[in-house]
């Protein structure tokens, strides 16, 4: 068991939220003795009771109560040179606040059951003065392309918050089975948390006052077709649903490419990968700086795949979406 610990809070932690902090700070303690830290007043900042939520700024004080040692803690998994390249590799973009990652299919951005090899467990490849950048956002494991990464915490919270408030612009590329009718609009309703045929957890389109329902809107526009096979879809969230474009896409009875939860009756389009083909195409969003910034990320291979299979030009003009 440690003593009692007086810590000052750092520059690069100005603004983190004061749970999050202690847990990058003593990441062997469980959230729920944090709360007990917390609600007996143990855990103090500026000689203050506070709750976790209250944001830290540089220079304060922070009582530390005396903490169990780590013990018998399995240490963290090194990482290979072959993973350290690889998150190299995957860097689009970066400044002095954010990285910018294009992410491939299939590989999760945090963990879960089962779920060892992720983004967030490799973040420390990138760190910056010996300090891994932060998650703001998230994409599905099956999905590819846009991530960003915050490299302190005054970007994570700005990054954060912008995320929060929908200032970002983000247009992601499907292919879908069939071409949707009509060939642009507005998908919107609510949609909740159900259960599948197969008894996994997926969306569904649900009625107004519907236990958890959150309303969902996406734009979208079919930038070119195969006959009535396949499309090329071009797809804007106004808001950040769990599953949002592919639900969507399945209420317009026009699935994505191999999408294993939203399917349809229709025959699997042949000569593809099966893998769902969505692609994070660009993020336009500000910066912590004031300027904007807008990020793009090349096709992933399956989705590649599928635009020279089609004779889909990505070069293609796309109109600008309006809501």
């Amino acid at each position: 068991m440690s003593g009692v610990q007086n810590l000052t809070v750092d520059e690069g932690d100005d603004g983190s939220r004061l749970d999050r902090w202690f847990k990058r700070k003593f990441p062997h303690i469980p959230h729920g003795r944090v709360e007990k830290y917390l609600r007996t007043g143990q855990l103090r900042v500026e000689g203050k009771r506070v709750k976790g939520k209250v944001r830290l700024e540089a220079g304060q004080n922070v009582r530390v109560p005396p903490l169990p040692e780590p013990g018998d803690k399995k240490p963290a998994r090194r990482m290979s040179d072959a993973d350290i390249n690889f998150m190299k590799n995957m860097v689009i973009y970066e400044d002095n606040d954010l990285i910018a990652l294009n992410k491939p299919a299939g590989l999760a951005v945090q963990g879960g059951t089962n779920t060892t090899r992720h983004i967030d467990g490799m973040l420390p490849a990138l760190a910056y003065k010996g300090t891994p950048p932060r998650l703001v956002h998230r994409l599905d494991k099956d999905t590819s392309g846009v991530l960003v990464v915050a490299k302190n915490a005054k970007s994570a919270a700005w990054l954060g918050k912008a995320f929060q408030n929908r200032s970002t612009k983000k247009i992601y590329w499907g292919i879908t089975q069939g071409v949707p009718r009509p060939a642009s609009g507005e998908v919107k309703g609510y949609v909740a948390k159900g259960e599948g045929f197969d008894g996994r957890e997926v969306m569904m389109a649900v009625r107004h006052g519907t236990p958890g329902a959150k309303h969902a809107r996406t734009l979208y526009q079919v930038a070119s077709s195969a006959g009535n096979r396949a499309a090329w879809v071009v797809m804007q969230p106004l808001s950040g649903r769990k599953h949002q474009l592919r639900l969507h896409m399945h209420l317009l009875e026009t699935p994505l490419a191999f999408d294993p939860k939203y399917t349809s009756d229709k025959e699997e389009l042949g000569g593809l990968s099966p893998q769902l083909h969505l692609h994070a195409k660009s993020l336009t969003l500000p910066h912590p700086d004031g300027h904007i910034i807008e990020l793009n990320a090349a096709l992933s291979p399956h989705m590649r795949n599928a635009f020279d299979l089609f004779g889909f030009d990505e070069n293609t003009t796309l109109e600008e979406m309006e809501p």
